[in-house]
């Protein structure tokens, strides 16, 4: 991507962001910290994707919402904040594990990657949800390998379905789980347009050896 895109982009990116506003967040969460702890902490996040982006330029329109320790925190944020189909086009969110980064290259997601779940819009909302709901109640664990990792989930604002994802940490492992299975139990009147896995170090733009 050019300069002048990358900063035009940045530009939009901020301009659009503003409108999504998280500011007072920290003011309506920070009365829940004490309450029933999850099993590790969650961290939402933001993103506004662009078309063959670098690694770089990724995490540069990535944005930290809050990091949730409790269910009380979880359900202040997830009350506080723009509902998943509320977003602009090619927005994201994603819940990650811990300091994750919702990044192909993160450490924790190098070897890994995500069953993804191409969903009407309609249904945006009660799908990510539930895959919420499973997440930071640890009940993908079941559905993978012992060896295994769910990482975070995504919800990314499409033109024509909207898709919902679940990252693990090795995807040797994949063949060995039963997410799709999973994910169709939680909402069982919903119909995917497409589900598969796929491995991220398998996207072209997937950068190998960043640090």
């Amino acid at each position: 991507m050019a300069t002048s895109e990358f900063v035009s982009s940045a530009i939009q990116r901020q301009q659009v962001q503003r409108a999504i506003s998280f500011e007072g967040l920290a003011d309506r969460v920070v009365a829940q910290e004490e309450g029933v702890p999850l099993n590790t902490p969650w961290t939402f996040w933001l993103e506004r994707s662009m078309p063959i982006a670098t690694a770089a330029e990724v995490e540069a329109n990535l944005e930290e919402i809050y990091t949730v320790k409790t269910v009380e925190n979880f359900w202040g944020v997830y009350n506080n904040i723009p509902d998943a189909s509320d977003l602009p086009l090619r927005f994201s969110y994603h819940l990650m594990r811990g300091n994750v980064k919702p990044l192909w290259e993160d450490p924790c997601n190098a070897q890994g990657g995500d069953w993804k779940f191409k969903v009407q819009k309609q249904n945006t909302t009660k799908l990510w949800k539930e895959v919420l709901l499973a997440t930071v109640g640890e009940q993908f664990a079941t559905s993978i390998s012992p060896d295994d990792e769910i990482c975070g989930v995504s919800v990314s604002i499409r033109n024509t379905n909207d898709v919902i994802q679940v990252w693990n940490r090795y995807s040797r492992f994949s063949e060995q789980a039963s997410i799709v299975e999973k994910v169709q139990t939680l909402t069982p009147d919903i119909d995917f347009r497409a589900t598969f896995y796929k491995p991220h170090h398998q996207h072209d733009s997937f950068e190998k050896n960043r640090p």
